[in-house]
């Protein structure tokens, strides 16, 4: 299996290590950015390659119909996770990929309150193998979390279109501070994977990474700890703002991340942006205060 390096890390430890490497699976890291190149990474025993664009932490824009032609030309599957778009802002189908997977419990519900992911596939043979492999595991979505998920597709469009527009605002703002070095989030004008995150995606969800100065641990904590608008978490996708600071040079193998810079992600949720630039406006005196 083929995964990319810039990958949810659950999904790098969980899946990758726990369960595919200890049932035998040989797992290889490839550079997101990779392409079309990635017919040179596939071997006679590769049957899968798994993407996520853009990635979690760090954000490159994968050129998906790339990968996935070179796959189908090879007879290998496809699987995106895309989360971070949505199925109201990415289809993913429409860019050649097999197997969708999402976590329901982010933007699909969008109120933090229920844990469900979604499994699409795009054929009637990958249906009966993904019910069979189901049934003999025995794992179901419960019908507290299946009503959640119903709740929360219904008001989706409007959520997703909010989350762009607030985003928007606050990463524009970021991009001007003299704290920030760069904000990666390919709705930006000013990000590399700006044109492919164009070209394949209809808009942008409220997540994105800032980079800052240099500046020490204490004083990016004393930042991101004072700040009232924006919870700290993980788990991103709900209505409410979340921020946490990130260290993606740790979870990276096949591309070294080449920034020490201490990093934030921001989930950036339904609030009056105002506001939440006023608290990250605040968060940023306490950055400099203890520097």
């Amino acid at each position: 299996v083929l995964v990319s390096d810039s990958v949810y890390g659950p999904t790098r430890k969980r899946v990758g290590a726990n369960l595919l490497q200890r049932a035998g699976v040989e797992v290889t890291y490839y550079d997101p950015l990779i392409g079309g190149g990635i017919d040179g990474l596939i071997r006679p025993n590769t049957r899968m390659i798994y993407m996520e664009s853009p990635g979690s932490h760090t954000f490159e824009v994968q050129d998906v119909p790339a990968i996935a032609k070179v796959a189908r030309d090879r007879g290998i599957l496809t699987v995106i996770d895309n989360t971070w778009s949505s199925a109201f802002f990415c289809n993913p189908f429409s860019l050649g990929v097999d197997i969708v997977l999402e976590a329901g419990t982010k933007y699909l519900c969008g109120h933090s309150d229920a844990m469900i992911g979604t499994v699409t596939v795009s054929t009637e043979e990958q249906f009966q193998a993904l019910k069979a492999m189901q049934n003999t595991l025995g794992s179901r979505a419960g019908p507290d979390e299946c009503f959640l998920a119903l709740r929360g597709i219904r008001t989706l469009s409007v959520r997703m279109e909010r989350h762009q527009k607030n985003a928007l605002e606050v990463a524009a703002w970021l991009e001007a501070r003299p704290e920030v070095e760069r904000v990666l989030y390919p709705a930006l004008p000013s990000d590399p994977g700006h044109e492919i995150w164009k070209r394949d995606h209809t808009g942008a969800s409220g997540l994105f990474a800032v980079m800052l100065g240099e500046a020490p641990k204490a004083a990016v904590a004393a930042m991101v700890d004072g700040l009232e608008l924006f919870g700290i978490g993980a788990s991103w996708g709900g209505f409410e703002s979340l921020a946490i600071p990130i260290y993606p040079k740790g979870s990276r193998t096949a591309v070294p991340w080449p920034h020490d810079n201490p990093m934030v992600r921001l989930h950036i949720g339904l609030e009056d942006p105002r506001d939440l630039i006023e608290d990250l406006e605040e968060g940023f005196a306490r950055l400099n205060a203890a520097k």
